[in-house]
């Protein structure tokens, strides 16, 4: 799964522990997501969706395979 967190961080200013702090979770975590090493549970999609005033497909968007 694609997404666009690191881009929305750096418009907002945030680092990586700030958006944690925000949405409950760890640093580690966030740079996961990322990286597109791991995808997030359906309610931290949410979260972050809340957070940044937007729909979750805005920030998320599944990877196209051949």
């Amino acid at each position: 799964m694609e997404n666009d967190l690191a881009v929305r961080r750096a418009k907002h200013e945030l680092t990586q522990s700030d958006l944690a702090d925000a949405v409950g979770v760890s640093r580690q975590t966030i740079s996961a997501i990322e990286g597109g090493r791991y995808n997030p549970s359906l309610d931290l999609a949410f979260r972050f969706a809340q957070y940044f005033d937007c729909s979750i497909e805005d920030i998320f968007e599944p990877t196209q395979s051949d």
